[in-house]
């Protein structure tokens, strides 16, 4: 491979991990082999309080914002007889926002409109 091919290619990748990582997909995270959940700090609050009452499932398929997930907490606190998390509310949401938050499908962000080409009818 010439100097040129390399250091494109070396540019490539790095443009290709900056936009992977700025759209919320991190690098591969170490997952717990019984419940899926991703390991890492407030794994284990997590595992302990989500999976008292449901399947870790229901977790790691959702992806939602800090907000939603809070939403979703006071929604089970109301109807579901969720216990109040106390201090550990900060340390859930922390955890479920880093590694279960939306994820960007595109390869950039849509344009905004007043960018957007003219359409003629």
């Amino acid at each position: 491979m010439g100097h040129s091919t390399q250091a494109c290619s070396v540019a490539l990748s790095l443009i290709l991990l900056a936009s992977h990582l700025a759209y919320g997909q991190s690098a591969a995270v170490a997952t717990d082999p019984i419940s899926g959940l991703a390991l890492g700090p407030n794994y284990q609050v997590v595992r302990a309080h989500c999976t008292a009452c449901h399947s870790a499932k229901l977790v790691t398929q959702n992806r939602m914002t800090r907000e939603n997930w809070l939403s979703t907490i006071r929604w089970m606190q109301k109807s579901q007889g969720l216990w109040p998390l106390g201090d550990q509310e900060a340390n859930i949401l922390d955890y479920l926002a880093n590694y279960y938050s939306p994820i960007a499908v595109s390869r950039r962000p849509a344009l905004p409109k007043h960018l957007m080409p003219k359409t003629r009818l």
